[in-house]
């Protein structure tokens, strides 16, 4: 159980770095935030969104699979 929260805020603090686009999109997003629109702010938001959820299916996996382990040993 230690590792897994080890494990958890690790990646929790490497998610502010993962601002990182392809070259394409991040002109895009560039042009757009120097002409005054919020697009950047929300493609790099999204990013991040879908970047986290296979994250989020792995920990709830990891939990109901510790929880049964443990029901098993009772």
């Amino acid at each position: 159980m230690k590792h897994l929260t080890l494990i958890v805020l690790f990646l929790a603090t490497l998610m502010n770095q993962a601002y990182a686009q392809c070259a394409m999109c991040k002109s895009v997003v560039e042009s757009n935030i120097d002409g005054g629109s919020a697009i950047g702010s929300g493609l790099n938001d999204g990013i991040l969104y879908l970047m986290a959820m296979p994250y989020l299916a792995l920990a709830i996996v990891a939990f109901a699979w510790m929880r049964y382990n443990k029901r098993l040993k009772a």
